[in-house]
């Protein structure tokens, strides 16, 4: 290893041990670093960020207590179209939100997988599954511990990955996804919704810890995603931009964006810097 690529490592690893601590906490006390809040507001609670961004009443009435934390910035389980009897793999599940609502929508034929790499979030989405086999009768959803630069999961093996406000997260976001190619199966699907930046922030919002676990200050420029979905070698994709879910985001006095407050030039709005994107793409067909 060369001294560079060791102080690279060194360097992710504290990020990851950074955003692992800061969503321990989440797990243990509740509430969210990330999508709308840091901790429900008395403006947004969880339930209500979720239909405000496309969950329905039937996704959200049949979820273990407990399992929405308010952490997305969107609605991947609706863009992907799941199909009963599909493999789904959720990139950074957390309590397990995603997991089950994708696990109800392919049905006892189907399984839906998490990966998180915070055993105090994983320890909360098992607790779950008990009281989701109760009101579901299915017995389809495993969550399992791992980084999401490294699945694990066989080659070839999922139909459809998603994943809701985590590989901004992540410090090497190309190994994602050709993280994501591999674990493909051949014309399998990916589907996700992160926070991504039209242009680079200014200097003082990059710096703020707050903002790194908030899904700003690690997010990757629109156009260095487009890049890195393509050069994984997945094809069809679609990127589809939401800044308004930002100006929401700023409306309901979201922590993170109340820290960035002072940080963004004057007569500046976070959405003319930040945006809600959804990224959908295709593993090609050998």
């Amino acid at each position: 290893m060369t001294e560079s690529n060791c102080c690279n490592s060194g360097k992710n690893e504290e990020i990851r041990e950074s955003v692992r601590d800061a969503y321990a906490k989440i797990a243990t006390r509740g509430g969210s670093c990330c999508g709308a809040s840091c901790g429900p507001t008395a403006v947004q609670s969880p339930e209500e960020l979720a239909k405000g961004i496309g969950y329905s009443e039937n996704d959200l009435a049949s979820l273990p207590v407990g399992a929405n934390m308010g952490l997305s910035c969107g609605n991947p389980t609706a863009i992907a179209s799941l199909k009963p009897g599909e493999v789904v793999l959720d990139l950074g599940s957390g309590g397990g939100f995603d997991v089950f609502i994708a696990g109800r929508k392919v049905g006892p034929s189907g399984s839906a997988i998490g990966v998180d790499m915070t055993p105090e979030m994983l320890a909360k989405a098992r607790r779950n599954i008990v009281s989701y086999r109760e009101r579901t009768g299915f017995d389809n959803v495993e969550f399992r511990l791992g980084e999401i630069e490294h699945l694990p999961v066989a080659d070839a093996s999922v139909d459809v990955i998603i994943s809701n406000c985590v590989i901004n997260l992540s410090p090497d976001k190309p190994q994602v996804w050709r993280e994501i190619a591999r674990a493909l199966k051949p014309g399998g699907r990916v589907s996700v919704s992160d926070i991504a930046l039209l242009k680079p922030l200014p200097k003082a919002a990059q710096a703020s810890v707050e903002a790194l676990v908030g899904c700003v200050a690690g997010a990757a420029l629109v156009d260095e995603t487009k890049e890195m979905v393509r050069a994984a070698g997945l094809s069809d994709a679609r990127f589809d931009l939401k800044s308004s879910y930002i100006d929401s985001m700023a409306d309901w006095s979201d922590p993170v964006f109340r820290e960035l407050a002072d940080k963004f030039p004057h007569g500046t709005k976070p959405s003319d810097f930040v945006t809600s994107l959804s990224v959908t793409a295709r593993k090609p067909l050998l």
